[in-house]
Parts: structure tokens; sequence; C-alpha cells
């Protein structure tokens, strides 16, 4: 069966971790630390000239974060999940990813209303985006995603090249769209960096939180047996199992 951990796990640790990190990275930025402030222009300015000169990979990177990388592409990928899993079932799993999702968009809408950062503004635009900047929705609504999606996954047994797969579109997508969005002049760097650390943690942090135990993989069918032929196979598997050499598969 597969379960949450319980709290103290590996999840919540790693949730503690990326979330005091971006608290950090929240409070230096809302402080106006200049050397923080001053890479972000740099990087900014450096991206957006490449933007300018590069027209061609600028459309490409304008199509990966408005449509592949879009938040509203990761919340319908996520609903067609929440769907099959009500579907098969598994109701409890597909509103706690659901919740969690919910959740993280509130958060999200929330320090962005909080924090109240301007977006980079230029002579020259190569996109637009509105509403505050920090965090990315962009970043944190993908890495959330990314964190569901391989949760689920592992819990229905994915492992070896699939698994490595999955792991390498996750970081592939986490990355991509936060690269997207400062090349595309809508974000300073660390509204990205602030985005992706919270999409990590947040599921996360639900993930360790939960204490009940999810089957996540079909169950065989129960087939009725009589009492006596269960007695029977009963007797039969401690006989087994206490023959010398013999193990359970």
């Amino acid at each position: 069966m597969h379960r949450l951990p319980p709290p103290g796990s590996p999840p919540l640790r790693a949730a503690t971790a990326l979330g005091a990190l971006a608290v950090v990275l929240l409070f230096l930025v809302t402080a106006d630390w200049r050397p923080l402030i001053s890479l972000d222009r740099s990087v900014a300015r450096g991206l957006h000239r490449a933007a300018l000169d590069h027209p061609f990979w600028t459309h490409v990177n304008r199509i990966l974060t408005d449509w592949v990388w879009d938040p509203w592409t990761m919340r319908l990928l996520l609903a067609l999940v929440v769907l099959w899993l009500l579907w098969r079932g598994d109701r409890i799993v597909a509103l706690w990813i659901a919740a969690t999702a919910a959740v993280t968009t509130a958060v999200q809408q929330g320090l962005k209303a909080a924090v109240g950062r301007d977006r980079p503004v230029w002579e020259r635009p190569v996109d637009s985006a509105e509403y505050a900047a920090m965090p990315s929705g962009h970043v944190m609504t993908a890495a959330a995603t990314c964190v569901l999606l391989l949760w689920l996954a592992h819990g229905y047994g994915v492992r070896g090249a699939p698994w490595r797969a999955a792991l390498a579109v996750a970081a592939v997508s986490v990355a991509g769209v936060a690269f997207t969005r400062v090349w595309t002049g809508v974000h300073w760097l660390t509204d990205t960096l602030v985005g992706g650390l919270l999409g990590l943690a947040l599921p996360l942090a639900a993930l360790a939180a939960g204490s009940a135990h999810y089957d996540l993989r079909a169950r065989p069918p129960k087939t009725a047996t009589s009492s006596g032929s269960s007695s029977s196979a009963s007797g039969r598997q401690r006989g087994q199992d206490t023959t010398p050499g013999s193990s359970s598969s």
C-alpha cells in the first residue's frame, strides 16, 4: 500500500529547507538588498538584449511560456488527473491533489499582493504580463504540478528508466519556464527562484503532513471462498512458512 509519509519524514525536511530559502530571498528583495537587486537587473538586461537580437528564439520562448508551460496548461493537466482518479475511485487522492493545487495558487496570489513587486519595464518589450511580479506564477505552478505528478507516478510503481525520464522532464520544465520568464522580460531572476522554491515546498509540505494511507494501485478483486477452503488455504500457507528454506515472493 502506498502511503503519505508521516511528519518528520524527508519530504517535510526538504519542504522546510526550500521554504526557508524562499523566505530569505523574499526578505532580501523586500529589504532592497543591493547585491541581489543588482544581480536581478544585470541578468534581466543581458537576457533582454539577447531576446531583441534573436527574435526567432524569443518567439520559441513565447510559445513555451504561453502554451506549453502556461499555468492554465498545468492546471488543466492536474484537472484531468483528478478526474481520472475520481473515475478510478481514488477520491481521497483526487481531493488531496486538488486541494494542494488550490492552496498553492492562493499562496501565490496572496504573496503577489503582499509584496507588490513591479515587473521589469523596457522601451522595446518582447512580451507583456500583468499583476505583481513576485513570485512567478508560471514557475510556481509548474513546480507544484511536477511534484504532484511525480508523487502520483511513484505511487503507481513507476521506476527505472521511465522514472528517470519523468524526473528529467520535470526538471527541464521548471528550469525551462523560469528561463522563459526572464528571457521574455516579464520577471526578475529572483521572482522565478522564489516561485520555484515555493512551488516545490508547498506540495512537499502537504505530502508530509498527510497521515492517512492511500492505496494508489489497483487492488486485485476479492474472490468469495467458503470458510473450509479458507482454513485449508491458511493451513497450507502456514505449512509453507514453516518449511526450512521456504520464502515468499
